[in-house]
């Protein structure tokens, strides 16, 4: 424990609610084990211009409940390279930074890998994401505040879709993951999904419409994952307009409203728990892993795993999903 000081805390890649309620987690378990936190500023991007800075208890005050994350966050091109690791590097050295909390997805967990073999310098990572995309725990932090998000958005889509007798397409966020897509639409009763795990073509979407329109539906809700190409339910919904008149049809992208706004409970609790974990796996020696909750027991996973074989997909909920849309 002696050799562990002070700690480094940093966001990267996409912001995602709850990222605040972990940052304050961190910051607060260091103090209490008598730690220094210290705050980077727009993740490998601040820590390479060294913006940098001692962090207090007063630093996290009031923020567990904000969106987005008060350390800023950035992609950076530069740390790719082994000239801005260096400098990165240098700067924690500079501020005594003795071992780093890594919170963001996979883009930033392989920069971690790689950083902290080069300098030897430990990292552990909390998965920070909406996607929901990383392997190794059930959720990660800001994936329920997403859904949530993207659920409610529907409901009220579904309102004026009912009024008009329309198709609708939604398209959520979620990278090359459908867990938003499916769950948002399990919840508020879309009658198909589409999703990259399982991918449901034109032919099959349509036969399931002339199901919905046989049995008089007023509206329809088609809920799409945006499957890497934010605009591909535009696409979508020209095919089908194209051979299914029964509706007038409508698109509607959800977008970065799924990354903003006040965490859930879920999430703050989540994130509130993996922080401590960080801090305290840090002063047992733990480097180069991920932490996350599986069947609510934490699990420690390699960062080259946590990155790869993504599992988390429930294909029952695919099976659930087709019985309640009839």
């Amino acid at each position: 424990m002696s050799k562990i000081q002070r700690i480094g805390i940093f966001t990267s890649g996409g912001d995602a609610p709850g990222m605040n309620a972990a940052v304050r987690a961190v910051v607060r378990a260091c103090i209490y084990y008598k730690l220094t936190p210290v705050g980077i500023y727009r993740g490998y991007d601040g820590m390479i211009s060294g913006d940098i800075k001692v962090l207090d208890s007063r630093s996290v005050s009031n923020i567990i409940q904000r969106g987005g994350t008060i350390l800023k966050t950035a992609r950076s091109m530069e740390f790719m390279t082994p000239e801005g690791r260096k400098k990165a590097y240098d700067n924690l050295r500079e501020f005594e930074v003795d071992a780093l909390v890594a919170i963001g997805g996979d883009g930033t967990f392989r920069g971690a890998e790689v950083f902290s073999n080069e300098y030897g310098i430990p990292v552990v990572g909390l998965p920070g994401t909406i996607d929901n995309d990383v392997n190794g725990t059930d959720f990660t932090i800001g994936y329920d505040t997403a859904v949530n998000t993207a659920c409610a958005a529907i409901d009220k889509v579904r309102d004026t879709a009912s009024s008009h007798n329309r198709l609708f397409f939604i398209e959520v966020m979620g990278r090359d993951s459908g867990m938003i897509a499916m769950h948002s639409s399990i919840a508020a009763g879309a009658e198909a999904t589409m999703i990259p795990e399982r991918p449901l073509d034109i032919d099959g979407l349509i036969k399931l419409l002339e199901i919905g329109a046989v049995g008089k539906k007023s509206s329809s809700l088609v809920v799409v994952a945006e499957a890497g190409k934010p605009g591909r339910s535009m696409e979508i919904a020209k095919q089908v307009s194209e051979r299914f008149a029964h509706y007038d049809t409508k698109v509607t992208i959800l977008g970065h409203v799924q990354r903003g706004g006040s965490p859930t409970v879920a999430d703050r609790v989540l994130a509130s728990r993996m922080g401590v974990v960080a801090v305290e796996s840090l002063l047992e020696g733990k480097s180069g892993v991920m932490i996350g909750i599986v069947n609510n027991q934490v699990k420690f996973t390699a960062f080259d795993q946590a990155t790869k074989n993504v599992n988390n997909f429930e294909n029952e909920l695919l099976r659930i999903a087709a019985i309640l849309s009839v």
